[in-house]
């Protein structure tokens, strides 16, 4: 199973990951949140797909790719991605994928709706995407 984090909206559990599969998240939650500027992503298979490429032409959106074997130059996702890794992914049994998906959810409320983050000043992200003056979350 690789999960993949999109914006501040989607953990999508799956046993693999294709570009389509990408796309269809992003939809997802791009249709309820916006679409974002440019999206960071890395040299996965998934990332430099032709699904991908002409999803984010068509709507407008810069894919900004890491360089390869540089995981510094995306340092958010590599520090969340520990903590994911350490408080959800470590922590479960995941019997089946629903499964996963419902865990995996209940994590995402739980961290963006009621977890105070410190490189935000303490506050829980849900009061920022609130606030009147705040930027769209995936910009």
């Amino acid at each position: 199973m690789r999960p993949v984090r999109i914006c501040a909206g989607a953990l999508d559990p799956r046993f693999s990951y294709r570009g389509e599969d990408v796309v269809r998240t992003l939809e997802t939650v791009c249709t309820r949140i916006g679409y974002p500027k440019a999206i960071r992503v890395d040299q996965g298979s998934e990332f430099s797909s032709r699904h991908l490429d002409l999803w984010a032409y068509q709507k407008g959106v810069t894919l900004d790719f890491s360089r390869p074997g540089k995981p510094t130059d995306n340092a958010f996702i590599e520090a969340f991605n520990g903590r994911f890794r350490a408080e959800c992914l470590n922590a479960h049994w995941f019997l089946r994928l629903a499964d996963a998906a419902e865990k995996l959810e209940d994590w995402r409320k739980d961290y963006n709706e009621h977890i105070p983050h410190g490189a935000i000043g303490n506050k829980v992200p849900l009061d920022l995407m609130k606030s009147e003056h705040a930027a769209s979350p995936c910009s």
